[in-house]
């Protein structure tokens, strides 16, 4: 059954289908917020270099271990770690809680987007740049944001729907390139306004001041998020591609992509925010949401008649960013469905979007009817997302490396490797699966806790 259930699996159509595939997961609403916001607070050029080291070092090394396991194995999470072992497959079940945790709380905040999106050419950019109303009226009314969720949650599975090549492919070889290109010519256009300048070069002016433990674990954070580590999706992705396509090369160009949105992203928002706030310390005390959804529509309503383009365009792109994320996110969940049950695709996304529309409930309430309830002082969108992304993760992403470290061994991936491609730099995996990459993981999952609880600020 196990080599009848490997032979019919769905496959990329190419190394670049893959690569595409990918580097659109890791392209997602953290490189439009979060990212902007790390640089901001951490000097920027000094934050920059620093995560550049760090995605081609530790974060390329990741990748490769997760993709390598999935293409070895043919198998999403459960099925790769259970392939050595069922005593292994909890690893692979806790892989697999991540993007069932994610999943319904990022396609309600997919929904704000999309709402914001549509919002610039219904309601206008006036209406928008209110301070801060028309967003907690709009999040707050539980039924007009669960509509909203379920726009986007349908987009998304109608694209899932479609299949791998049919569907996921297709999808992101429009969105990428589209992402892209909205990005540098909004981020041009944003240069001329007064004030942007001085915020690009704060952004690309390394200032060697800022750096401290604490800019490394919050670029550590950021990337570890950003490259989809350690909620399965790597894995799965791995497991659609071809045995002859090369995993190093395909890494380090994942790694660029994701790299290369975020510093756009960067550049776009920051410069933008120093045109309303007109300091870094000032950019950096904004992060998240707010920074999205209400700094930068103040911005936009001052760029006149082109406010409504530029508002409508940028908020799009956020929107593909959002989207290429919530389908490799749902995509895993669907092909753990599929491998579990072995039922079809379009049975398996029935039941997902069932399963994601029901869960998604609290995370939409929890900010209406339900705004009186907290776990750990936290709603439930910030409690799922603190428990995903600070616990579970870095939980699974240690396991992950001691399991590859230490009992099946690194030459397992070695070996997956070279199977396709040279390994130049096999010494230096071996090093950072090993040694490296646990105490790194172990200082992310401390902070992130530590950050969660409101101990310490990142």
């Amino acid at each position: 059954m196990a080599g009848e259930i490997k032979k019919q699996r769905a496959s990329w159509s190419g190394k670049w289908a893959f690569i595409l595939a990918a580097a659109a997961s890791a392209v997602g609403l953290g490189n439009m917020w979060r990212f902007p916001y790390l640089a901001a607070k951490y000097g920027g050029g000094t934050f920059l270099l620093t995560y550049v080291v760090l995605v081609f070092t530790f974060g390329v090394s990741l990748l490769l271990l997760e993709t390598a396991l999935g293409r070895k194995t043919g198998q999403s999470a459960i099925g790769a770690f259970k392939a050595f072992g069922k005593k292994y497959a909890f690893i692979g079940i806790l892989a697999s809680a991540v993007p069932f945790i994610i999943t319904p709380y990022y396609c309600i905040i997919g929904g704000w987007v999309t709402k914001y999106t549509a919002a610039y050419l219904v309601n206008g950019p006036e209406a928008l740049a209110d301070g801060g109303d028309f967003f907690t009226g709009f999040i707050t009314s539980n039924a007009e944001s669960y509509i909203w969720m379920l726009v986007f949650m349908a987009i998304v599975f109608v694209i899932v729907g479609l299949g791998v090549k049919g569907g996921i492919e297709k999808a992101n070889l429009f969105m990428m390139p589209a992402l892209i290109i909205m990005a540098v010519a909004i981020a041009i256009y944003t240069l001329t306004m007064p004030g942007a300048v001085e915020g690009a070069l704060y952004y690309l002016t390394p200032d060697f001041s800022k750096f401290s433990p604490e800019l490394v674990i919050g670029a550590l954070g950021q990337m570890f998020y950003s490259l989809s580590l350690a909620m399965g999706i790597m894995i799965t992705y791995g497991s659609y591609m071809r045995k002859q396509d090369s995993l190093t090369s395909s890494v380090v160009r994942i790694g660029g992509f994701d790299l290369g949105v975020s510093f756009i992203a960067g550049l776009l928002i920051v410069s933008a925010a120093f045109v309303a706030m007109g300091s870094g310390d000032a950019v950096a005390a904004k992060a998240g949401p707010s920074l999205m959804f209400v700094t930068l529509p103040t911005v936009f309503v001052d760029m006149g008649g082109m406010a409504t383009i530029i508002g409508f365009l940028f908020f799009l792109l956020v929107l593909f960013a959002a989207l290429t994320s919530a389908i490799s996110l749902m995509e895993t969940v669907v092909s753990i469905v599929i491998d579990k049950f072995h039922v079809k695709r379009a049975v398996a996304c029935i039941i997902v979007f069932i399963g994601m529309m029901l869960l998604a409930l609290p995370s939409s309430l929890g900010n209406g009817v339900w705004s009186h309830i907290q776990i750990l002082g936290m709603d439930f969108l910030t409690f799922f997302d603190f428990i995903s992304n600070s616990v579970i993760m870095p939980i699974v992403a240690l396991l992950t490396c001691i399991f590859i470290g230490y009992v099946v061994k690194t030459q397992l991936v070695v070996d997956e490797v070279k199977s396709s491609s040279k390994f130049s730099r096999e010494k230096l995996f071996v090093v950072v699966i090993k040694y490296i990459a646990p105490i790194f993981i172990v200082a992310i999952l401390v902070s992130s806790v530590l950050s969660g609880l409101g101990i310490i600020t990142i």
